[in-house]
């Protein structure tokens, strides 16, 4: 179950995670996210029992189009 809590110290009862379709392969470098919770639950692909980071939709929202717009940079 996803709280309103910022962060989830297991997520192995959470199910429907995904990686985005830019994710390059095997590199080791991606984030799954976990569909159908009101918050949006985000963890490491090499980690999967977590933790997790929890964001709000909105958060989550703002920050994907942070990302896509070249706001945040590595």
């Amino acid at each position: 179950m996803v709280t309103s809590r910022r962060s989830i110290a297991d997520t192995s009862p959470l199910t429907d995670w995904f990686k985005s379709s830019y994710s390059g392969g095997d590199q080791g470098e991606c984030l799954e996210v976990a569909r159908g919770h009101a918050a949006v639950p985000v963890r490491d692909s090499k980690a999967v029992d977590g933790p997790a980071v929890v964001f709000s939709a909105g958060g989550w929202s703002s920050f994907v189009n942070a990302i896509k717009g070249g706001a945040l940079s590595g």
